[in-house]
């Protein structure tokens, strides 16, 4: 099918998880009637993803007077831009770590992913957020016979040496989990899961609001600087004096925290929507409703939407960074690549969100120059982004719950990096090289 094909008549280039919900409230706008912001906070919170609004549902409750700034509408970013797939969310692996780090700190971080996909699967039902939360489990599929070995050997020392459960699917038995022969095998993670992550973001709005914090839209914040043992913090509706300042902005960080921008890779991450697929053929592409993600280094990601009737399939899939009509042909092409039969049905939503990556693989969370924060998820930051946005709040609320296995972790940078990533371009082109490559060497030995 010809690029301009593809496009179904009425496609958006907007998130297909924003389709049935009301607009978000933009509570901070010039006619909303809250009138100037307050003098004086305990604690004010730059954005209000995932990470803000779950240390400010936090701090709330607690009794903190909590203000939530954010440049766009509330949730603007990769919160509702994301695929929804929920991993443990720490990519190193234990051996890497432990040859990084030592024993120790590297056992202590691997269990703060598992910490994490299990807080958020207790958070979700506890709090009763409706957002089409599943425990899924995931589908690691090998794009080689190599990497199909590598993974095996993975999920079994995963196995023996943490208690991660993980078992290999091997090809001849593949259909069982994905109606496709594009792979080699891979691993199951039963543990993992999938929400709707507009979904969860508006509950956690709600949330933060319902205990008293006060989220501002359309209201970038445009200085900071500090003021005796607290901060002025100079924004587009006036200035505010707070005691403790959370910079929570992770792909969307700006010159406004130079240290922090050092600190994070700003990468796209592209994402398409399928029209509505007959249930026959999604029950035969998805046998088990799992999420799927594959080895390549360009890697894909892909899941049914929550109500089984369309194909939501993600990636990166161009060395620069590019816009929705771009990058839906090339997400496209590579959907049908892995599944022919799909070929039949076009794009009705194309969209894209930034997700921060850092150069050790690793979110970080901590104080630089007495400012608080989390973020560089790496791409899997649904459940670690909540989770340390909640201990981000408890370690100001100086409970002893909020240490963590990062705290001991430095957040490195690389010479000359001043927050664009200049080098990307040519990093992704070889990666894109190295997995095409890859494949076709296995397709000519299989």
């Amino acid at each position: 099918m010809a690029d301009d094909q593809i496009w179904a008549p009425d496609c958006k280039l907007s998130p297909y998880w924003l389709d049935d919900l009301d607009p978000v409230p933009v509570w901070g706008s010039a006619d909303d009637g809250l009138g100037d912001l307050a003098d004086d906070v305990d604690v004010a919170i730059i954005g209000s993803g995932y990470t803000g609004l779950s240390a400010a549902l936090e701090l709330a409750r607690a009794g903190c007077t909590t203000l939530v700034l954010e440049a766009e509408e509330p949730g603007h970013g990769c919160s509702s831009r994301n695929g929804g797939q929920i991993s443990t969310s720490i990519k190193p692996s234990l051996k890497k770590l432990t040859a990084r780090l030592g024993a120790g700190p590297a056992r202590a971080l691997r269990k703060e992913g598992e910490a994490a996909l299990e807080w958020i699967g207790d958070f979700v039902s506890r709090e009763a957020i409706d957002c089409d939360f599943r425990q899924c489990g995931r589908f690691h599929a090998a794009h080689t016979p190599r990497h199909y070995e590598n993974l095996t050997r993975d999920a079994e020392t995963m196995s023996r040496d943490e208690g991660i459960e993980a078992y290999a699917v091997p090809r001849t038995e593949q259909r069982r989990e994905l109606g496709s022969d594009y792979y080699y095998g891979g691993v199951v993670f039963p543990r993992h899961a999938a929400l709707h992550p507009a979904k969860y973001h508006r509950g956690l709005l709600a949330l933060a609001r319902d205990a008293g914090a006060r989220v501002v839209g359309q209201c970038r914040v445009t200085g900071m600087a500090r003021d005796g043992t607290g901060f002025l913090v100079r924004s587009a509706r006036g200035i505010v004096r707070a005691r403790d300042v959370i910079v929570a902005t992770n792909g969307y960080t700006t010159g406004l925290t130079p240290w922090l921008q050092r600190r994070v890779i700003p990468i796209g991450s592209y994402i398409i929507a399928t029209e509505p697929v007959p249930r026959d053929l999604m029950a035969r592409l998805f046998p088990t409703g799992r999420i799927v993600s594959d080895t390549c280094k360009v890697l894909c990601y892909y899941r049914p939407s929550p109500d089984g009737t369309r194909v939501l399939f993600g990636g990166r899939v161009c060395a620069m960074e590019t816009d929705p009509t771009k990058s839906g042909p090339r997400l496209y092409a590579e959907m049908c690549r892995i599944f022919p039969e799909l070929g039949a049905y076009r794009v009705s939503h194309s969209w894209m969100g930034r997700v921060a990556y850092t150069f050790d693989e690793l979110a970080h969370t901590g104080t630089h120059d007495g400012v608080h924060y989390a973020m560089g998820y790496c791409g899997s930051g649904v459940s670690m982004a909540s989770y340390l946005g909640m201990r981000l709040a408890q370690k100001i609320l100086k409970q002893p719950a909020g240490a963590t296995g990062f705290d001991a972790v430095s957040n490195p940078t690389r010479p000359f990096y001043t927050g664009k990533p200049w080098f990307l371009p040519a990093v992704v082109a070889l990666y894109h090289q190295r997995d095409a490559f890859e494949r076709r060497q296995a397709a000519r030995s299989s």
